[in-house]
C-alpha cells in the first residue's frame, strides 16, 4: 500500500518542489507539492488535501493558514510542520538534507 505525502510551502516553487522530487521515486510513496500563496506554481486545493494521507507543511505559517482555509477537510488529517525556513534554492544540498532527516521517521510507516 503507497502512502500519499503532500508537501506545501508558499510558492511551490524550492521547497516543496524539491521534496516532491526527492522523494517522488521512493517505493511506497506518492508525493505532490504545492503552494499556499495566490502566485504558487500550484496551489493547494480541496482534492490535494483529500488525496493526502499526510500533508508536511514548511512552516507554522502554512499550518495555520490551512487551518483557516480548508478546517473541515483536515479533521482526520496529520499536518507535520517541518520548520524550513524560506532560504534554500530548488534541490539546494543543505534543503535535500534537512528533508531526508525531517522525514525518515514517515517512510516506510
Amino acid at each position: 500500500m503507497s502512502d500519499n505525502f503532500l508537501f506545501i510551502c508558499s510558492r511551490n516553487q524550492w521547497r516543496s518542489r524539491t521534496a516532491e522530487d526527492i522523494f517522488k521515486n521512493f517505493s511506497g510513496l506518492n508525493v505532490r507539492s504545492a503552494g499556499t500563496s495566490s502566485s504558487a506554481r500550484i496551489k493547494v486545493n480541496e482534492k490535494l488535501l483529500e488525496w493526502a494521507d499526510l500533508i508536511f507543511v514548511m512552516e507554522k505559517h502554512h499550518k495555520q493558514w490551512l487551518n483557516q482555509k480548508y478546517p473541515s477537510l483536515l479533521n482526520n488529517k496529520q499536518i507535520i510542520i517541518l520548520e524550513i525556513p524560506d532560504e534554500y534554492q530548488y534541490m539546494d544540498a543543505e534543503l535535500i538534507n534537512i528533508l531526508e532527516i525531517g522525514l525518515e521517521p514517515y517512510l516506510g510507516r
